[in-house]
C-alpha cells in the first residue's frame, strides 16, 4: 500500500493513493504539473512510479514535456509511438493499456482537459473494468468556471460523464503562476475546503509551490501539501532541476 506523504502532514492526515489514479481538471487547472510533481514526490519516497500521458487537447504544457527528467528520476513515462504523438490516437497505445492491466505501485493517467478530455478515458473503459480506480479532480479557484464551488461541481459532472468514471476526491491547486501569494494559498484552500464539504468528496491534498512553503504555517492547514517544482513552463523560461529519486526536500518541506 502507498501512502501519501506529503509536507506538514500528520499521520491522522494521510491518503492512500495507491494502484491506478487518474488526474482530470480544466483547462488551466494545473492538473499536468501536479501529476508530475506527485509522480517525482511518490518517486523519492521510494515508490515504483509509471506516467500515462492522455491529454489529446492541449498540444502544450503535457507530461510528456518533463519526461526527460522524469525518465531520469528512474519514472517511467507511457507516450504513444513517436508517429502519434500529435494525433489524436495515442490511446491506441498497447502500452497503456499494458500498464493498466498489470498497475505498478502508483500508476497516474494524466488525462486532457474538461469533459472533452476526459472522453479518452471512456475509450479505456474495458481495461479499466474491474480494477480499483481513482480519479481525483484538481481544482484551481482562480481560473474561470472554477471560480464558484457552482462551477467546479457542474465541471466534475461533465467529466464524470464524458469519461464514464466517478471522481473521488479533490486536489487544491490555487496557483496564479509567478504571481501567486501565500495569501493565495490560504484562499484557495479556504475555497476547496467548501468544495470538499458542499460535495461531499475528500480533499486529497493541496499544492504550493516549494519557493512558496517558509511562507506557509503547515499547522493552517487539514490535508497534505504536494511541494510543486514547477516543470511545465514557456519556452523563455527553463524548468526546476529535479534531484534524484533519493533527494528530498529539507524536513517539514515535504
Amino acid at each position: 500500500m502507498l501512502v501519501l506523504l506529503l509536507s506538514g502532514m500528520k499521520e491522522t492526515e494521510m491518503m492512500n493513493l495507491n494502484g491506478i489514479v487518474v488526474i482530470v481538471g480544466n483547462y488551466g487547472s494545473g492538473k499536468t504539473e501536479v501529476s508530475v510533481n506527485l509522480a517525482v514526490n511518490r518517486k523519492r519516497a521510494g515508490a515504483d512510479v509509471r506516467i500515462a500521458d492522455l491529454d489529446l487537447v492541449n498540444p502544450y504544457f503535457r507530461t510528456r514535456e518533463a519526461r526527460k527528467q522524469l525518465a531520469e528520476m528512474g519514472i517511467e513515462v507511457v507516450l504513444p509511438p513517436e508517429i502519434y504523438m500529435n494525433a489524436d490516437l495515442p490511446i491506441l497505445s498497447p502500452a497503456v493499456a499494458g500498464m493498466i492491466r498489470n498497475p505498478s505501485q502508483l500508476t497516474l493517467l494524466d488525462a486532457g482537459g474538461n469533459n472533452v478530455g476526459a472522453t479518452v478515458l471512456a475509450a479505456l473503459a474495458d481495461h479499466l473494468a474491474g480494477k480499483s480506480v481513482q480519479m481525483i479532480q484538481v481544482v484551481n479557484p482562480f481560473r474561470p468556471f472554477t471560480d464558484t464551488v457552482k462551477g467546479c461541481l457542474k465541471m466534475r459532472d461533465e467529466i464524470e460523464t464524458a469519461s464514464k468514471l466517478t471522481v473521488t476526491g479533490i486536489i487544491g491547486n490555487a496557483n496564479l503562476i509567478d504571481e501567486t501569494t501565500a495569501k493565495d494559498i490560504y484562499n484557495g484552500y479556504e475555497f476547496v475546503k467548501s468544495l470538499s464539504q458542499e460535495s461531499g468528496l475528500p480533499l486529497a491534498f493541496i499544492t504550493a509551490s516549494k519557493e512558496l512553503l517558509p511562507e506557509l504555517d503547515m499547522n493552517h492547514f487539514s490535508c497534505p501539501v504536494l511541494p510543486i517544482e514547477r516543470q511545465l513552463v514557456p519556452p523563455w523560461k527553463k524548468a526546476v532541476r529535479l534531484g534524484p529519486a533519493n533527494f528530498k526536500l529539507p524536513l517539514n518541506k515535504i
